[in-house]
């Protein structure tokens, strides 16, 4: 079984990528200016947030 701090390790580089698609949505919104965008950016920042508090749980059990 992992530990919890791997698992959190783990999280932490899917947050990393769902903050790339953050920036990537953000950059095609600024050129399009499209509410699709803005809705997708708005739902990846609740996903960025939901794995930043899970990261900060795991740490805590180890």
């Amino acid at each position: 079984m992992e530990s919890f701090d791997e698992l959190a390790d783990e999280i932490a580089g899917i947050e990393t990528r769902v903050s790339d698609a953050i920036f990537d949505t953000v950059r095609e919104q600024l050129r399009t200016d499209t509410t699709q965008a803005k809705e997708l950016e708005r739902q990846l920042s609740k996903v960025r947030r939901s794995l930043q508090k899970a990261q900060f749980v795991l740490r805590g059990l180890s």
